[in-house]
Protein backbone atom coordinates (compact mmCIF):
# COMPACT_ATOMS: atom_id res chain seq x y z
CA UNK A 1 0.00 0.00 0.00
CA UNK A 2 1.74 3.24 -1.12
CA UNK A 3 0.44 5.78 1.75
CA UNK A 4 1.05 9.98 2.19
CA UNK A 5 1.00 10.73 -1.63
CA UNK A 6 -0.27 13.58 -3.84
CA UNK A 7 -2.13 11.12 -6.33
CA UNK A 8 -2.40 12.43 -9.44
CA UNK A 9 -6.10 11.32 -10.26
CA UNK A 10 -7.60 11.60 -13.75
CA UNK A 11 -9.47 15.12 -12.91
CA UNK A 12 -7.60 16.19 -9.84
CA UNK A 13 -4.74 15.44 -7.16
CA UNK A 14 -5.80 13.77 -4.41
CA UNK A 15 -4.03 15.22 -1.35
CA UNK A 16 -2.83 12.86 1.48
CA UNK A 17 -3.84 10.04 -0.71
CA UNK A 18 -3.13 6.31 -0.34
CA UNK A 19 -3.48 3.07 -3.31
CA UNK A 20 -3.66 -0.30 -2.61
CA UNK A 21 -1.84 -2.91 -4.70
CA UNK A 22 -2.97 -6.66 -5.03
CA UNK A 23 -1.66 -9.20 -7.46
CA UNK A 24 -0.19 -6.67 -9.84
CA UNK A 25 -3.44 -4.41 -9.64
CA UNK A 26 -4.76 -1.33 -7.89
CA UNK A 27 -7.23 -2.71 -5.92
CA UNK A 28 -8.12 0.41 -4.58
CA UNK A 29 -7.64 3.98 -3.76
CA UNK A 30 -8.61 6.36 -1.32
CA UNK A 31 -7.56 9.72 1.31
CA UNK A 32 -7.15 9.89 4.39
CA UNK A 33 -6.47 7.38 6.71
CA UNK A 34 -5.38 4.06 4.57
CA UNK A 35 -6.86 0.66 5.82
CA UNK A 36 -4.86 -1.98 7.56
CA UNK A 37 -2.03 -3.84 5.52
CA UNK A 38 1.89 -3.31 4.45
CA UNK A 39 2.25 0.34 3.79
CA UNK A 40 4.83 2.54 2.04
CA UNK A 41 4.67 6.15 3.21
CA UNK A 42 5.85 8.47 0.28
CA UNK A 43 5.80 11.56 2.12
CA UNK A 44 3.71 13.57 0.24
CA UNK A 45 5.64 12.67 -2.79
CA UNK A 46 3.42 13.39 -6.16
CA UNK A 47 1.77 9.96 -7.65
CA UNK A 48 1.50 9.70 -11.26
CA UNK A 49 0.66 6.86 -13.21
CA UNK A 50 3.49 5.26 -14.79
CA UNK A 51 4.54 6.87 -18.49
CA UNK A 52 3.42 5.52 -21.98
CA UNK A 53 6.03 6.23 -24.64
CA UNK A 54 4.75 5.73 -27.79
CA UNK A 55 7.54 6.38 -29.83
CA UNK A 56 11.76 5.49 -28.51
CA UNK A 57 14.51 4.29 -30.39
CA UNK A 58 16.89 2.90 -27.88
CA UNK A 59 18.43 3.99 -24.64
CA UNK A 60 21.45 3.38 -22.01
CA UNK A 61 23.76 2.06 -24.77
CA UNK A 62 21.21 -0.36 -26.57
CA UNK A 63 19.66 0.68 -29.48
CA UNK A 64 16.00 -1.24 -31.01
CA UNK A 65 17.42 -1.02 -34.51
CA UNK A 66 20.56 -3.67 -33.36
CA UNK A 67 18.44 -6.85 -33.11
CA UNK A 68 20.97 -7.74 -30.10
CA UNK A 69 18.90 -9.08 -27.36
CA UNK A 70 21.36 -7.74 -24.84
CA UNK A 71 20.98 -4.33 -26.72
CA UNK A 72 17.26 -4.30 -26.63
CA UNK A 73 16.92 -5.25 -22.93
CA UNK A 74 19.02 -2.08 -21.99
CA UNK A 75 17.36 0.08 -23.92
CA UNK A 76 14.16 -1.06 -22.24
CA UNK A 77 15.70 -1.30 -18.30
CA UNK A 78 16.96 2.89 -19.06
CA UNK A 79 13.73 3.89 -19.63
CA UNK A 80 12.11 1.80 -17.18
CA UNK A 81 14.74 3.75 -14.29
CA UNK A 82 12.98 6.87 -15.35
CA UNK A 83 9.47 5.83 -15.29
CA UNK A 84 8.50 4.21 -18.48
CA UNK A 85 6.45 1.58 -17.34
CA UNK A 86 5.24 0.83 -21.11
CA UNK A 87 6.39 1.75 -24.17
CA UNK A 88 6.51 0.97 -27.78
CA UNK A 89 9.92 0.26 -29.65
CA UNK A 90 10.55 2.67 -32.77
CA UNK A 91 13.12 1.91 -35.90
CA UNK A 92 14.40 4.29 -38.20
CA UNK A 93 13.89 4.14 -42.27
CA UNK A 94 16.36 0.85 -43.10
CA UNK A 95 16.26 -1.61 -46.01
CA UNK A 96 12.83 -3.72 -46.62
CA UNK A 97 15.44 -7.20 -45.08
CA UNK A 98 16.96 -5.51 -42.24
CA UNK A 99 13.77 -4.13 -41.18
CA UNK A 100 11.99 -7.51 -41.05
CA UNK A 101 15.10 -8.88 -39.33
CA UNK A 102 15.09 -5.83 -36.74
CA UNK A 103 11.07 -6.57 -36.59
CA UNK A 104 11.41 -10.63 -35.69
CA UNK A 105 13.70 -9.64 -32.48
CA UNK A 106 11.53 -6.75 -31.38
CA UNK A 107 8.61 -9.69 -31.71
CA UNK A 108 10.13 -11.45 -28.61
CA UNK A 109 10.48 -8.77 -26.21
CA UNK A 110 6.49 -8.18 -27.60
CA UNK A 111 5.60 -11.32 -26.52
CA UNK A 112 7.43 -11.25 -23.47
CA UNK A 113 5.88 -8.78 -22.25
CA UNK A 114 8.71 -5.63 -22.34
CA UNK A 115 7.26 -3.84 -24.84
CA UNK A 116 3.96 -3.17 -26.08
CA UNK A 117 4.59 -3.18 -30.02
CA UNK A 118 6.53 -1.66 -32.67
CA UNK A 119 6.99 1.65 -34.40
CA UNK A 120 8.32 1.67 -37.78
CA UNK A 121 9.33 5.57 -38.33
CA UNK A 122 9.75 5.10 -42.12
CA UNK A 123 11.10 3.82 -44.49
CA UNK A 124 7.83 5.39 -46.34
CA UNK A 125 8.93 9.16 -46.01
CA UNK A 126 9.98 12.29 -47.29
CA UNK A 127 13.57 12.51 -48.75
CA UNK A 128 13.08 16.49 -48.30
CA UNK A 129 12.28 16.11 -44.45
CA UNK A 130 13.80 12.75 -43.26
CA UNK A 131 16.48 14.07 -40.70
CA UNK A 132 18.67 11.50 -39.54
CA UNK A 133 16.67 8.70 -41.51
CA UNK A 134 19.10 6.91 -44.99
CA UNK A 135 18.44 8.53 -47.26
CA UNK A 136 19.03 5.63 -49.58
CA UNK A 137 16.98 3.62 -47.77
CA UNK A 138 13.60 5.48 -48.22
CA UNK A 139 10.59 4.07 -49.98
CA UNK A 140 7.47 4.97 -51.73
CA UNK A 141 4.68 2.96 -49.91
CA UNK A 142 3.48 0.32 -52.31
CA UNK A 143 0.76 -2.34 -51.10
CA UNK A 144 3.12 -5.19 -51.48
CA UNK A 145 6.26 -4.09 -49.30
CA UNK A 146 3.69 -2.60 -46.69
CA UNK A 147 2.08 -5.90 -46.34
CA UNK A 148 5.94 -7.64 -46.04
CA UNK A 149 6.41 -5.46 -43.00
CA UNK A 150 3.25 -6.57 -41.81
CA UNK A 151 3.64 -9.90 -41.86
CA UNK A 152 6.77 -9.67 -40.74
CA UNK A 153 5.38 -8.00 -37.10
CA UNK A 154 2.48 -10.69 -37.15
CA UNK A 155 0.62 -8.36 -35.37
CA UNK A 156 3.01 -6.65 -33.16
CA UNK A 157 3.58 -3.81 -35.25
CA UNK A 158 1.63 -0.61 -34.08
CA UNK A 159 1.78 2.46 -35.36
CA UNK A 160 3.54 3.33 -38.70
CA UNK A 161 4.99 7.09 -40.04
CA UNK A 162 4.58 7.77 -43.50
CA UNK A 163 4.98 10.66 -45.51
CA UNK A 164 0.99 10.95 -47.30
CA UNK A 165 2.33 12.93 -50.41
CA UNK A 166 3.95 9.64 -51.08
CA UNK A 167 2.71 8.33 -54.36
CA UNK A 168 0.81 5.84 -52.43
CA UNK A 169 0.50 7.45 -49.29
CA UNK A 170 -2.75 7.88 -49.01
CA UNK A 171 -3.37 4.11 -50.14
CA UNK A 172 -1.26 2.66 -47.23
CA UNK A 173 -2.87 4.53 -44.58
CA UNK A 174 -5.74 2.76 -45.25
CA UNK A 175 -4.25 -0.71 -45.95
CA UNK A 176 -2.85 0.14 -41.97
CA UNK A 177 -5.65 0.98 -40.43
CA UNK A 178 -7.87 -2.00 -41.99
CA UNK A 179 -4.75 -4.02 -40.18
CA UNK A 180 -5.38 -2.29 -37.25
CA UNK A 181 -2.03 -0.78 -37.16
CA UNK A 182 -2.10 3.22 -36.15
CA UNK A 183 -1.03 5.55 -38.81
CA UNK A 184 0.72 8.65 -38.32
CA UNK A 185 2.18 11.31 -40.61
CA UNK A 186 5.18 12.42 -40.14
CA UNK A 187 8.64 13.24 -42.26
CA UNK A 188 6.34 15.23 -44.98
CA UNK A 189 6.94 17.75 -47.11
CA UNK A 190 3.05 18.30 -48.01
CA UNK A 191 1.17 20.35 -48.57
CA UNK A 192 -2.95 20.63 -47.12
CA UNK A 193 -4.27 19.38 -49.77
CA UNK A 194 -1.98 16.40 -49.61
CA UNK A 195 -2.58 15.39 -45.88
CA UNK A 196 -6.29 16.15 -45.40
CA UNK A 197 -7.08 12.91 -47.35
CA UNK A 198 -4.56 10.87 -45.65
CA UNK A 199 -6.83 12.08 -42.17
CA UNK A 200 -10.01 11.16 -44.08
CA UNK A 201 -8.34 7.77 -45.10
CA UNK A 202 -7.57 7.15 -41.29
CA UNK A 203 -4.38 8.49 -40.17
CA UNK A 204 -5.03 9.93 -36.44
CA UNK A 205 -1.24 10.67 -35.45
CA UNK A 206 0.81 13.83 -36.13
CA UNK A 207 4.63 12.38 -35.64
CA UNK A 208 6.86 14.82 -33.68
CA UNK A 209 4.37 17.93 -34.79
CA UNK A 210 6.89 20.35 -36.15
CA UNK A 211 9.43 18.36 -36.57
CA UNK A 212 10.54 16.75 -39.60
CA UNK A 213 7.69 18.56 -41.24
CA UNK A 214 7.37 21.58 -43.93
CA UNK A 215 7.19 24.51 -41.19
CA UNK A 216 3.93 26.21 -40.29
CA UNK A 217 3.13 29.48 -42.62
CA UNK A 218 0.45 31.87 -42.93
CA UNK A 219 -0.20 31.56 -46.17
CA UNK A 220 0.01 27.81 -46.19
CA UNK A 221 -0.48 26.00 -43.27
CA UNK A 222 1.35 23.13 -44.08
CA UNK A 223 1.53 19.65 -42.38
CA UNK A 224 1.41 21.49 -38.53
CA UNK A 225 -1.30 23.73 -39.37
CA UNK A 226 -3.37 20.88 -40.60
CA UNK A 227 -2.22 18.20 -38.28
CA UNK A 228 -2.93 20.41 -34.94
CA UNK A 229 -6.26 21.84 -36.10
CA UNK A 230 -7.96 18.35 -37.13
CA UNK A 231 -9.79 17.32 -33.92
CA UNK A 232 -9.70 13.75 -35.26
CA UNK A 233 -5.44 13.86 -35.05
CA UNK A 234 -3.26 13.03 -31.89
CA UNK A 235 -0.05 15.43 -31.81
CA UNK A 236 3.17 13.84 -30.42
CA UNK A 237 5.33 16.48 -28.37
CA UNK A 238 9.16 16.12 -28.14
CA UNK A 239 9.01 18.32 -24.89
CA UNK A 240 12.99 18.52 -24.06
CA UNK A 241 12.43 22.47 -25.12
CA UNK A 242 15.20 22.27 -27.56
CA UNK A 243 13.26 20.57 -29.98
CA UNK A 244 10.44 22.90 -29.50
CA UNK A 245 10.76 26.30 -28.17
CA UNK A 246 8.46 26.28 -24.44
CA UNK A 247 6.07 28.95 -25.67
CA UNK A 248 5.52 26.68 -28.75
CA UNK A 249 4.87 23.57 -26.72
CA UNK A 250 2.25 25.50 -24.36
CA UNK A 251 0.31 26.66 -27.73
CA UNK A 252 0.40 23.74 -28.93
CA UNK A 253 -0.17 21.89 -26.06
CA UNK A 254 -3.42 24.23 -25.27
CA UNK A 255 -4.69 24.18 -28.33
CA UNK A 256 -4.91 20.33 -29.17
CA UNK A 257 -5.73 19.68 -25.43
CA UNK A 258 -5.72 16.82 -23.09
CA UNK A 259 -7.71 15.34 -25.03
CA UNK A 260 -5.25 15.18 -28.29
CA UNK A 261 -1.53 16.10 -26.59
CA UNK A 262 1.14 13.09 -25.93
CA UNK A 263 4.38 13.21 -25.02
CA UNK A 264 7.24 11.51 -26.51
CA UNK A 265 11.22 11.00 -26.01
CA UNK A 266 11.98 9.84 -29.32
CA UNK A 267 14.93 8.51 -27.46
CA UNK A 268 18.28 6.75 -29.26
CA UNK A 269 21.05 4.39 -27.66
CA UNK A 270 22.67 7.32 -26.04
CA UNK A 271 19.73 8.22 -23.77
CA UNK A 272 21.15 7.60 -20.32
CA UNK A 273 24.22 6.79 -21.60
CA UNK A 274 27.61 8.54 -21.92
CA UNK A 275 28.99 11.28 -24.62
CA UNK A 276 30.31 8.97 -27.15
CA UNK A 277 30.30 7.70 -30.69
CA UNK A 278 26.45 5.55 -31.55
CA UNK A 279 24.59 4.77 -34.26
CA UNK A 280 21.11 5.42 -34.95
CA UNK A 281 20.12 2.94 -37.53
CA UNK A 282 22.86 2.69 -40.37
CA UNK A 283 24.15 6.06 -39.53
CA UNK A 284 27.10 7.06 -37.06
CA UNK A 285 26.23 9.13 -34.59
CA UNK A 286 28.49 11.68 -31.76
CA UNK A 287 26.95 12.41 -28.98
CA UNK A 288 28.82 15.28 -26.86
CA UNK A 289 27.08 17.09 -23.77
CA UNK A 290 24.14 14.64 -24.50
CA UNK A 291 24.29 16.55 -27.85
CA UNK A 292 23.64 13.66 -30.84
CA UNK A 293 24.40 14.46 -34.14
CA UNK A 294 25.56 12.92 -37.33
CA UNK A 295 29.06 12.33 -37.89
CA UNK A 296 29.20 12.85 -41.52
CA UNK A 297 26.55 15.67 -41.87
CA UNK A 298 26.56 17.43 -37.97
CA UNK A 299 22.95 17.33 -38.70
CA UNK A 300 21.11 17.11 -35.30
CA UNK A 301 20.39 12.62 -34.89
CA UNK A 302 18.31 11.21 -32.20
CA UNK A 303 17.48 12.29 -28.54
CA UNK A 304 18.90 11.64 -25.22
CA UNK A 305 15.09 12.40 -23.36
CA UNK A 306 13.07 10.39 -20.79
CA UNK A 307 9.36 10.61 -19.95
CA UNK A 308 10.47 11.71 -16.27
CA UNK A 309 12.57 15.04 -17.54
CA UNK A 310 9.54 15.48 -20.23
CA UNK A 311 7.04 15.84 -17.73
CA UNK A 312 9.15 18.08 -16.05
CA UNK A 313 9.54 20.29 -18.89
CA UNK A 314 6.03 20.50 -19.37
CA UNK A 315 5.13 21.64 -15.86
CA UNK A 316 8.03 23.65 -15.48
CA UNK A 317 9.29 24.79 -19.22
CA UNK A 318 5.86 25.20 -20.68
CA UNK A 319 3.87 26.36 -17.43
CA UNK A 320 1.09 23.69 -18.07
CA UNK A 321 -0.64 22.23 -15.09
CA UNK A 322 -0.02 18.75 -13.80
CA UNK A 323 -2.82 17.27 -14.88
CA UNK A 324 -2.05 18.27 -18.49
CA UNK A 325 1.49 16.66 -17.80
CA UNK A 326 -0.16 13.30 -16.37
CA UNK A 327 -2.67 13.07 -19.52
CA UNK A 328 0.39 13.62 -22.00
CA UNK A 329 2.31 11.19 -20.22
CA UNK A 330 0.36 8.33 -19.24
CA UNK A 331 -3.67 8.92 -20.34
CA UNK A 332 -3.63 10.04 -23.73
CA UNK A 333 -0.77 7.69 -25.54
CA UNK A 334 -2.51 4.35 -23.37
CA UNK A 335 -5.81 5.46 -24.93
CA UNK A 336 -4.20 5.81 -28.30
CA UNK A 337 -2.82 2.39 -27.99
CA UNK A 338 -6.02 0.79 -27.09
CA UNK A 339 -4.43 -0.20 -23.99
CA UNK A 340 -6.43 2.74 -21.38
CA UNK A 341 -8.76 -0.14 -19.84
CA UNK A 342 -5.24 -1.96 -18.30
CA UNK A 343 -3.13 1.02 -17.62
CA UNK A 344 -2.61 5.14 -18.05
CA UNK A 345 -4.26 6.11 -15.24
CA UNK A 346 -4.14 5.40 -11.06
CA UNK A 347 -7.81 3.87 -10.80
CA UNK A 348 -9.06 0.39 -9.35
CA UNK A 349 -8.60 -2.36 -11.53
CA UNK A 350 -5.75 -1.14 -13.71
CA UNK A 351 -2.07 -2.68 -13.71
CA UNK A 352 0.31 -1.17 -10.97
CA UNK A 353 2.35 1.13 -13.20
CA UNK A 354 3.58 3.85 -10.89
CA UNK A 355 5.69 6.62 -10.74
CA UNK A 356 6.98 8.68 -7.22
CA UNK A 357 7.73 11.53 -7.83
CA UNK A 358 9.86 13.86 -5.49
CA UNK A 359 9.93 17.77 -5.13
CA UNK A 360 11.30 18.53 -8.31
CA UNK A 361 9.75 15.85 -10.10
CA UNK A 362 12.17 13.32 -10.40
CA UNK A 363 11.73 9.69 -9.82
CA UNK A 364 12.10 8.34 -6.13
CA UNK A 365 10.58 4.85 -6.84
CA UNK A 366 8.64 3.12 -10.14
CA UNK A 367 6.35 0.09 -10.22
CA UNK A 368 5.43 -1.91 -12.77
CA UNK A 369 2.59 -4.27 -12.46
CA UNK A 370 3.24 -4.55 -8.74
CA UNK A 371 6.83 -5.14 -9.04
CA UNK A 372 9.53 -2.42 -7.43
CA UNK A 373 11.99 -1.49 -10.40
CA UNK A 374 15.45 -1.22 -9.70
CA UNK A 375 17.70 1.61 -10.44
CA UNK A 376 15.35 4.05 -10.08
CA UNK A 377 16.39 7.91 -7.60
CA UNK A 378 19.58 8.22 -6.46
CA UNK A 379 20.84 5.50 -9.55
CA UNK A 380 19.11 7.53 -12.17
CA UNK A 381 20.89 9.90 -14.37
CA UNK A 382 19.88 13.58 -14.76
CA UNK A 383 19.65 14.61 -18.24
CA UNK A 384 16.65 16.46 -18.93
CA UNK A 385 17.36 17.81 -22.64
CA UNK A 386 17.84 16.33 -25.88
CA UNK A 387 18.13 17.10 -29.65
CA UNK A 388 17.15 14.82 -32.52
CA UNK A 389 17.71 14.77 -35.82
CA UNK A 390 14.27 16.27 -37.29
Amino acid sequence: MITGGRLAGPTRVLDDGWLAVTGGLISEVGQGTPPEGHQVDVGGALVVPGFVDTHCHGGGGGSFSSGDPDELALAVRAHRGHGTTTMLASLVSDPVHALCDQIAALRELVQDGEVHGIHLEGPFISHARCGAHDPDALLEPDTATVATLLDAGRGDIRMVTLAPELQGGVKAVRQLTESGVIAALGHTDGVEEQLRPAIDAGATVATHLFNGMRPLHHREPGPVGVLLDDERITVELICDLVHIHPTVVHLAAKHAGKRRTVLITDAMSATDAADGAYRLGRLKVNVADGVATLADTGALAGSTLTMDAAFRNMVRGAKLDILDAVHATSAKPAELLGIDDRTGSLRAGLAADIVVLDGELRPMKVLRQGNWVSGVGSEVGTVETATVGQ
